[in-house]
Formats: structure tokens, sequence, C-alpha cells
């Protein structure tokens, strides 16, 4: 039988192609063009959240202070690399939203597996030299042209039938669109973590992100318990990860949510998850969903390892909290 082995957690953020000079001066000018919400769910201004910031938020936001940060998180793609790779998965299952890439406002399943051969990843196109967020939003994409990786299509088939018989609607992807590719959650993953290592995917399309459908917390709970359950009884010996892609707060950056949603991680307490207050799950934010999937996923796996940077970048404290974690079973050793 199939045994899920590790777990992983990443935010896909642009932040994390974007270079030093982006976070320390572009976003400066990007940002107040925004708009945000407050603590309580509703829209506010880039100035009215700004009003809103403690009277350290500019030291928060100094270049020295960028740059430390910006270490940070280049250290932990580095660290989160090695995990990926060490684990010698034979499939990871990817739990990520799309964002109007492959579905839109005319069709936006709640979930949805695809179980096609393979998923392609589309050559990056030329942008002009100024696009400073194009060109971040393009290092997702491939560099030599399109790629087409393998996804695991016998243990997809196996989720859906299995999720359908346990009551969930899950939407079901056979293929794409000539001129369609898989969305930012899953090519991240495939070029920062998994290049260079050929490991099939099972892609798990959650709707974080679009009213008015979005699935709860405790619905997102529910999801992740049955897709590790299923996992164990796919009759094939493989070892499985599951990677969480997206997160956490953003955009702005909320360290009392990401804190609070990570300790619970780490306890597997799983009522509190299933309780988060959804207006606290706006935008960006939203993507929290897909770790309370991992949650539910593997609760026999610990918690291993944990990299938090409140990626702020502008004196409103905009930004992302940008998180990346790591769970194996208890007593693991990991030697990196």
């Amino acid at each position: 039988m199939a045994d899920l082995v590790a777990a992983f957690a990443s935010s896909h953020s642009v932040m994390l192609t974007c270079t030093l000079e982006d976070w320390q001066k572009n976003f400066r000018t990007f940002d107040p063009k925004g708009s945000y919400y407050d603590r309580q769910g509703e829209v506010v201004t880039y100035e009215q959240l700004r009003a809103l910031a403690p009277p350290n938020a500019k030291d928060l936001v100094s270049d020295e202070a960028v740059a430390q940060r910006y270490a940070q998180v280049r250290a932990a793609i580095a660290r989160m690399r090695q995990e990926v790779q060490a684990a010698k998965l034979d499939c990871l299952i990817i739990c990520g939203d799309d964002q109007n890439e492959l579905f839109s406002s005319r069709m936006q399943p709640a979930m949805g597996i695809y179980h096609g051969e393979t998923i392609r990843n589309a050559k990056r196109k030329d942008v002009p030299a100024d696009a400073w967020y194009k060109r971040a939003q393009m290092l997702r994409l491939e560099g030599d042209g399109d790629v087409h990786y393998p996804v695991d299509k016998p243990l997809a088939l196996h989720l859906i039938k299995g999720l359908v018989d346990e009551g969930f609607d899950v939407a079901s992807l056979g293929g794409m669109k000539d001129d369609q590719y898989e969305g930012h959650a899953f090519s991240f993953m495939h070029k920062f973590y998994l290049d260079g290592a050929i490991v099939p995917i099972v892609p798990i399309f959650l709707n974080t992100y679009f009213e008015p459908n979005q699935p709860t917390p405790r619905r997102c709970v529910q999801l992740g318990k049955a897709v590790g359950a299923l996992v164990k009884t796919f009759p094939r010996d493989m070892r499985v990860g599951f990677m969480a892609s997206g997160g956490l707060s953003h955009f702005q950056a909320e360290e009392d949510l990401d804190g609070a949603v990570i300790d619970a991680l780490r306890r597997k307490d799983l009522d509190f998850l299933s309780r988060l207050d959804v207006k606290r799950l706006q935008a960006g934010s939203s993507e929290i969903r897909n770790w309370l999937v991992l949650a539910g996923a593997c609760q026999t796996l610990d918690l291993s390892w944990v990299s938090y940077t409140p990626g702020y970048r502008t004196e409103a404290l905009t930004g992302t909290g940008l998180g990346f974690a790591s769970w194996y079973p208890p007593g693991a050793a990991r030697a990196l």
C-alpha cells in the first residue's frame, strides 16, 4: 500500500521570485495603488491601512531590515528544495489554488483533481526590461521551452473516485486547452523544488480565492482527512508526499494570524483550524486553506521544521507572511 511519508508547505508568492531591489524599492510604489482588507474583512485603502500600522512600522521596512528578511527567505527556499528532494518521493500531491489560469468566473469549481498523463508548464514570454513584476512572475515558467511534467494518473483517479464515494463533489480535469498550462501554485513547485527531480504529481485545485463557493475551513480539513485515508488504500507500494502551495497571510503580512495557524499545525489542533474566521481568509490569505487540507491529510506526521518571515514591504505593513514547513513521521531522522 502507498505510504504518506512526508509533507511540505510553502508560500509561492511573487515575492519569492523578485529581486532584493524589488523588495526594497519597487513594492513601495506598487503597493499604495492596491486595496486591502482589515481584520474584520472590510475593504480598506492603503492609507487607511497605513494609519493602523504600529509606531515602529518605518523601522520594519528599512533597507537593512528588508535585506535581512530577503536573505532569510532565500535560505528557506534552498532548505525546502533539499527537504523535498531528500524525501525520495514516488509521487507528490500538490494542493493549490487557481487564479483564473484554468478556471474563470464562468466555471469555478470548489475543488478539482487533474488526472491527465502529463501537465504542461509553458515557456516564458519576453517582457520589457522595466516590467519587474511580470519578469518575476515569468520565473515560475520554463526558460528553454514547454515542459510536460508527469502526473500519477492512477492515484489521481483513485482520489477522485474515493472522494466522490465520501460525498465530495470533485471536478475531474482530464486535460487542458492548447493555450493553457499549469497555474502558478504548481509551476512554482516544479521550478523551485522539483526541478531536476522527475517526480509525478497529483494536482488538487482548491478555490480558496473567489466567492461564492470557497470551501469553509472545516470542509478543507475534512477534505484533507479523506485524501490522507485514500492514499493509504492505494494498492501500490510507493512513497507519497503532500505539498500545500500558497499562503500565508497577504496582501498584508499578519503575524498574529500566521503564528496562530502555525502553532495549531504543530499541535495538530484540527478543531482550531476548522473554526478559523473566514473574514481573515481574504485575498491571498485565503490560501491558508491549502495548509488546512494538509493538516487533515497528514495527522500521522509531526511538524519538523518551520521558517516564517513576515514579508513587510511598506510602512502600511503590506506584504506576505512567507512560510515554509515540513512534516515527517515521529522520530524520523533528517540529515540535511
